[in-house]
């Protein structure tokens, strides 16, 4: 129980502040204990941080599964914007979002690598995830003809990636300014017309 809610405390620090002002210390207040009680559940802090990390990024996939199912029946440009708009609202919302989102594009520098393996498979994970949901609008006609089911997922999650980026830089009117933009000419592009 102890080792859970260092981990929810934990992922707040770290999506409010980052990796380097999270303090093991203030995590350790805002549970009730003390630091060195951390070090009974975990290595330290960059083991906390992995800890956090991973479930962070089953959660944020739980997300877009559980999205792609509750959406299933929706045209293909209703889902696929959809998604984007209710990831920005999570991005808003959720410190799962936030932190995932934060330690993808900016990984603390000495765990970089081991962060980067992960983000890729995510976002390869995504893409395959997208795959089938082409698949059965193509199935449908509303694919372009010349627009593969593999470039449209992988396009999207460059598009999907952008947005990411605004999201992180700007505010809510510029970033939906900027998803707006992107989407009109994404789908202009893969619709069949």
């Amino acid at each position: 129980m102890t080792s859970i809610k260092i981990r929810d405390v934990a992922l707040r620090h770290f999506a409010r502040n980052g990796y380097e002002g999270a303090s093991l210390a203030n995590i350790a207040d805002e549970v009730g204990i003390k630091k060195q009680s951390i070090y009974n559940h975990y290595n330290g802090k960059d083991d906390l941080f992995f800890a956090v990390f991973k479930d962070v990024a089953v959660r944020e996939m739980l997300f877009v599964q559980d999205y792609l199912e509750r959406n299933s029946t929706l045209s293909l440009e209703n889902k696929l914007y959809g998604f984007l708009k209710e990831y920005r609202k999570r991005h808003e919302q959720e410190d799962d979002t936030k932190f995932f989102l934060r330690m993808s594009f900016f990984p603390p520098g000495h765990l970089e690598k081991e962060i980067t393996v992960y983000t890729i498979d995510h976002v390869d994970r995504l893409e395959q995830l997208l795959v089938p949901v082409f698949e059965m609008a193509a199935s449908k006609g509303e694919l372009h003809p010349a627009v593969s089911n593999m470039r449209a997922s992988a396009s999207f999650t460059a598009m999907l990636d952008s947005i990411f980026v605004e999201m992180l830089y700007g505010d809510a009117e510029r970033s939906m300014k900027r998803l707006d933009a992107s989407w009109f000419v994404y789908w202009r592009g893969v619709k069949n017309n």
